[in-house]
């Protein structure tokens, strides 16, 4: 599993396209962390979801998983090594971009999000790993914020990413409603892990 976590952390780190959006929205959020903090909150957790979830979705994406298959053949694992790549890549991000808040001194809404950035990152890759195409995951992840938890749901819990949220802002609540999403999305992703690619 070690191998994974860092043939994954490496992968993000030299795809011209993980490492440029990455540094791209540090900056991003590094700006806004000084502007307005939560609209750095709102960034960079959008953003830890969203490079959580490339980190399983790429090797779907660039044809990479069934070489990874056939070189670790135990899936659970694979899954196992990179949830936890997801979270170390999104947490480091998230730290690295909210260190004008950190540098304003308003350490508690940086612990908060910082927090409930695992959680987000197990989602992500748990949600990628059982739709595996990135473009489909974060299409329908906005499409279902934005309509059924914005328009329909009034930003209410349970639902999963306004539990995101209030975990971000330091609701216990949120958290713990959170972490049963993710949990759950990893789940159905550990029982579906094992189908073909053929299709993929």
């Amino acid at each position: 599993m070690i191998s994974i976590i860092r043939s994954d952390i490496y992968r993000a780190a030299t795809i011209r396209s993980s490492w440029v959006s990455l540094v791209i929205f540090i900056l991003l959020g590094l700006f806004l962390g000084a502007v307005n903090i939560d609209a750095w909150r709102l960034l960079t957790g959008m953003g830890a979801f969203g490079f959580a979830a490339m980190i399983v979705a790429q090797h779907h994406q660039h044809r990479t998983a069934v070489l990874l298959y056939l070189s670790q053949p135990k899936r659970l694992v694979v899954l196992s090594g990179q949830v936890v790549a997801a979270m170390v890549v999104a947490t480091g991000f998230v730290a690295a971009s909210g260190l004008t808040v950190l540098f304003k001194g308003d350490t508690e809404r940086y612990g908060h999000l910082l927090t409930a950035v695992p959680v987000i990152a197990i989602l992500a890759a748990a949600c990628a790993s059982i739709v595996r195409r990135s473009t489909w995951l974060l299409l329908g992840c906005a499409g279902w914020f934005v309509f059924v938890e914005g328009l329909i749901g009034k930003l209410k819990l349970p639902l999963p990413f306004t539990s995101l949220l209030g975990a971000g802002s330091g609701d216990t609540r949120g958290l713990l409603i959170a972490v049963l999403w993710a949990v759950a999305a990893l789940v159905v992703a550990s029982l579906t892990i094992g189908r073909d690619l053929a299709s993929d």
